[in-house]
């Protein structure tokens, strides 16, 4: 088999290439990026090592797509992944990415009669309608209840058939506009496609920033000795998160590439689930216990641009029909990135601290 993965370099598309790569030494594997977010170029060595051919292109040029060669399958893991990204200025870079460089990469695919796994992200539901949910305030985390003023949503979390209606930010905006246009090539060009909405995807390798990749950056703060906020939300830090483990991501990713009939045509959300979610009071102690560090963390009231309170991601539908479930615990995510950190303390520093 040969694949190409856009954004090859970046976090999931170059654990996604490794691990694929180690499971199927056979397979030809080619990783585009355009190596524009920091640290990423950590992992051009990472791929040569692990046999995967990096190649240095923009998926907002279609030029880059022509010196490509032809692949099985297209595993669609670029983006500019800010939340707050076209917030502060201009939105170019944001949309000719996330949008139009999606539609480079389905033309790419279609050319070559290629199969197209798309990664979306659970930010495509709407920022006004996840605020006004009903929830109950715990002791250290907002939680979901079932009575609920729209459908799709209950304890379990955010199910695919939330409604879609209301602003998202332009990141998620440009994403949803990206997963319809998929369905139309699926739809009307014959494309296979599956559309993947994920939570918020962590583990080793990713260069955590305070609008993207929080986990590490709250993690790497305490390894650091650094210092953290409570935003937003009564500076409680009770506003919660399910996490998924780039390795479940890796295991529902290869089911899919080996089964793609199953799952043609079909929008999944997957995430950590209730069973690996925590608020960033609750993840602030797990921190304090994996590292032995205790730092100082401030609270601000005011709420941030296009935050939410909470999100968990109800993984029925994906389970149901892949068989797939996330396998690792929050406590399992924090050490792994632990000695992540530990093992590469000298190049990571001047980044992530």
């Amino acid at each position: 088999m040969k694949l190409l993965i856009t954004g090859g370099a970046g976090f999931v598309g170059s654990s996604l290439a490794i691990a694929l790569k180690k499971n199927y030494p056979d397979y030809t594997i080619y990783c585009l990026d355009n190596l524009k977010r920091r640290g990423s170029e950590l992992n051009i060595s990472r791929l040569k090592q692990a046999g995967v051919e990096f190649v240095h292109g923009d998926i907002r040029s279609k030029e880059d797509f022509d010196a490509l060669p032809a692949v099985d399958t297209v595993i669609e893991a670029s983006a500019e992944p800010s939340v707050l990204a076209g917030l502060d200025g201009t939105p170019d870079y944001l949309i000719n990415t996330n949008l139009f460089g999606t539609v480079n990469c389905l033309n790419y695919a279609l050319k070559h009669k290629a199969a197209f796994i798309f990664l979306s992200t659970s930010r495509i539901y709407p920022i006004k309608t996840l605020e006004t949910l009903n929830f109950k305030e715990g002791e250290t985390r907002f939680e979901l209840i079932d009575e609920q003023p729209v459908p799709g949503v209950s304890t379990k979390g955010i199910a695919e058939n939330f409604p879609l209606d209301g602003a998202r930010s332009l990141y998620g905006t440009t994403k949803l506009a990206s997963e319809l246009i998929i369905q139309e090539y699926n739809e009307f060009y014959g494309l296979k496609t599956v559309i993947n909405r994920c939570g918020v995807i962590t583990g080793p390798w990713q260069m955590g920033k305070i609008d993207q990749g929080v986990m590490v950056l709250w993690i790497a703060k305490h390894y650091f000795e650094q210092q953290l906020a409570y935003i937003g939300y009564g500076g409680t830090g009770k506003q919660t998160r399910d996490m998924l483990h780039v390795d479940d991501l890796y295991r529902l990713i290869d089911w899919q590439l080996h089964n793609l009939d199953t799952v043609n045509g079909e929008i999944l959300n997957a995430g950590g689930g209730v069973e690996c979610s925590a608020s960033l009071q609750e993840l602030t102690k797990i921190c304090q216990d994996v590292t032995g560090k205790t730092i100082p963390i401030r609270q601000v009231t005011e709420n941030r641009a296009a935050d939410i309170r909470l999100y968990i991601t109800d993984n029925t539908k994906v389970t149901a029909l892949t068989g797939w479930k996330p396998e690792k615990t929050m406590q399992d995510i924090v050490s792994d990135i632990h000695v992540w950190l530990d093992e590469n303390r000298a190049a990571l520093e001047p980044i992530l601290k």
